[in-house]
């Protein structure tokens, strides 16, 4: 297997990986995991194509039933977990990995506030999709203002205190490895 590909699969296996650290919040079937840091940090560290390639990989480990998704007693694993309440976040994966890596390419992962922007531009994309297809779910409330209650806010600043702590890592690991690690 080539340096590539084992950076696609070595960041598919630490998002899966990042879901199994999850904790739930009871007023919302989103739980809080680490995917969201990793799938940015995968952007930033392997660039857009191979990001992007390494969610798509995870998600279609998903969707053939391995356990790589996020324990929940209430959603279903396997392909119904794409069509559940929380699926516009995993689908959203590959172009926010993407988004991240596209900026990283361009030179914004190579210092802390440039790395720091690059993961909430790719955050953004997470919230977007997954607060969109949240609230085409939830029975119980009308329009983006409910799915952003449950979806977005209760999120932003774990997943900030996350970003902020791994926007620190990756221009480190440039400066160790050169401007090219793959």
């Amino acid at each position: 297997m080539g340096l590539r590909a084992g950076a696609v699969v070595f960041m598919t296996a630490l998002t899966a990986a990042a879901a199994q650290v999850s904790f739930s919040i009871p007023f919302t079937a989103v739980p809080i995991t680490l995917q969201p840091m990793v799938v940015l940090m995968a952007g930033l560290a392997i660039g857009p194509r191979l990001a992007l390639a390494s969610q798509v990989l995870y998600l279609a480990c998903g969707i053939a039933g391995l356990p790589v998704f996020a324990f929940s007693p209430t959603l279903p694993m396997g392909v119904a977990r794409m069509f559940g309440p929380t699926g516009g976040y995993l689908m959203s994966y590959p172009f926010a990995a993407f988004a991240t890596g596209y900026l990283a390419e361009r030179g914004f992962g190579r210092r802390y506030v440039t790395s720091l922007l690059a993961m909430i531009a790719g955050l953004l994309v997470i919230y977007a999709c997954g607060a969109v297809w949240l609230g085409l779910f939830m029975r119980d409330a009308v329009g983006i203002s409910a799915a952003l209650s449950a979806g977005v806010y209760p999120f932003v600043g774990a997943d900030v205190l996350k970003i902020v702590c791994a926007a620190a890592v990756m221009p480190a690991l440039w400066r160790l490895f050169g401007s090219r690690v793959l």
